[in-house]
């Protein structure tokens, strides 16, 4: 997927979930299914994720490539991205519970400014991806908890997905 294309779905994404949550209720921030998340906190867990990579995309490359080394595979794609995080979370529930467990459901105003941090957020990664060169993007990589090492454009398409996929929870469970 070329940065243009990463950076449509990263605001389509972004966008479908904004756009589910200026039509729920101004409680349901705190409200959440008996033992699932509130979509508070779903948009904790996505403004503390997105913030991630943005600080990670900020240090200088020579140091993630010495920190992390360089990939030693081809970048796969947003479907194959995708296919792999869903397998990953079917095999290791209780990792991704364990991971989260500490997630807080925010304030009122704290969730307002959650949602606004993460507009911004999505716009800095957005603008962090058109200026990585692309061989860079490929190259570099990054850890993720549950994936392992990837290259810095699946963590961005990841993303995107990520989003993608709490929006999804969110629809089928509030």
């Amino acid at each position: 997927m070329d940065k243009e294309a990463i950076i449509s779905v990263l605001e389509e994404k972004h966008q479908q979930l904004f756009n589910w949550l200026e039509n729920q209720s101004e409680n349901n921030f705190k409200e959440g299914p008996k033992g699932k998340w509130t979509t508070g906190q779903h948009i904790a867990h996505l403004v503390d994720s997105i913030k991630k990579v943005n600080s990670a995309l900020s240090y200088p490359k020579f140091l993630l490539k010495y920190k992390f080394g360089k990939a030693n595979r081809e970048v796969r794609s947003y479907d194959e991205v995708t296919k792999r995080y869903q397998d990953k979370l079917l095999k290791n529930k209780e990792k991704a519970k364990m991971f989260n467990i500490d997630v807080k459901t925010p304030s009122e105003k704290s969730f307002h400014q959650l949602l606004s941090t993460l507009q911004i957020q999505n716009k800095k990664l957005q603008h962090k991806t058109q200026r990585w060169k692309n061989k860079d993007l490929d190259t570099l990589i990054l850890p993720h908890p549950l994936m392992g090492k990837m290259p810095i454009r699946e963590i961005i398409m990841w993303t995107a997905y990520h989003t993608e996929h709490h929006t999804n929870i969110l629809k089928d469970n509030h």
